[in-house]
């Protein structure tokens, strides 16, 4: 075995200072950063406060100008426009209209209801006929609306719908409530569409009222069906913005609403016009 040299067992005098010193600078690097670091807190966090105070209260001011708490509804209105409404199904359960039609709270009242009637080829919601009958009524201003299935046959979901509702002058345009694909392709989801559309078009004498949400608009419908009235969803926002120039006729801007004399929460609507006009987009039969 060779002998070790002593010199090779002790670390020498240089090096173990130089490796002594490192922490030492470290630890100043350390101390000297984290005062700067506490220096500019203390000198800029009021101002970065006061900027981003301004900024709410400004931002605050200008959307509440158009998007305001209503308390007895229990939500955010968009009060520039002048004609609210709601849409209800079963699942508000027995409703009393005299209640909805009394209810007013800083100039929002409910002034038109769209109730629905019927789903895909065979469902009649259970709440329809009381639900069209006593809204009409209490004098409130109302329309029927279909819940669309893309894989049963448009012909036959027309059908139902209009032997399901009967419309008389004064109701909203019937409305197609389109939600959902079923796994068709785009181009077969607007042919079994506009078969609906087509036919209770030709029964009622005016174009049905197209029902979607914001997002299913731009995927599939826009562009294809132009010359149609648009109901669209987009909740919890100041305003309806879609990417192209589209005239939409109703916004449902919320789905929690409260109302008198309904139990559960409901969704909100605005129309985008006056209540004359309104008016003037209601059928008028023979």
């Amino acid at each position: 075995m060779a002998k070790r040299s002593n010199s090779s067992t002790r670390p020498s005098s240089k090096k173990s200072k130089r490796t002594q010193g490192i922490p030492i600078r470290y630890f100043w690097w350390k101390v000297s950063g984290f005062l700067l670091l506490m220096c500019m807190i203390v000198f800029y966090a009021p101002m970065v406060q006061a900027f981003l105070a301004i900024k709410e209260s400004v931002s605050g001011e200008l959307t509440d100008y158009r998007y305001a708490h209503v308390e007895s509804y229990g939500i955010k209105i968009p009060k520039r426009f002048k004609v609210h409404g709601i849409d209800v199904s079963k699942y508000q359960s027995r409703i009393d209209w005299e209640s909805v039609k009394k209810m007013e709270d800083e100039g929002v009242k409910i002034d038109f209801v769209f109730i629905k009637a019927t789903e895909g080829q065979f469902t009649i919601d259970s709440y329809f006929q009381r639900n069209w009958r006593q809204c009409k009524n209490a004098g409130l201003m109302r329309g029927a609306y279909h819940y669309f299935k893309p894989r049963k046959s448009g012909k036959w979901q027309a059908l139902l719908f209009l032997q399901t509702v009967n419309f008389e002058s004064g109701d909203l345009p019937p409305v197609l409530d389109i939600e959902e694909t079923g796994r068709l392709s785009p181009e077969d989801l607007r042919a079994n569409l506009k078969e609906w559309l087509d036919i209770v078009e030709k029964k009622v004498g005016e174009k049905p009222i197209i029902y979607t949400g914001s997002k299913f608009y731009e995927d599939y419908l826009k562009g294809y069906f132009d010359e149609y009235p648009y109901w669209i969803a987009h909740y919890y926002q100041s305003s309806l913005k879609l990417e192209d120039d589209t005239r939409w006729s109703f916004w449902q801007h919320s789905d929690i609403g409260k109302v008198n004399g309904i139990r559960h929460k409901v969704d909100f609507n605005v129309f985008n016009g006056s209540l004359e006009d309104l008016k003037d987009l209601c059928l008028e039969l023979d």
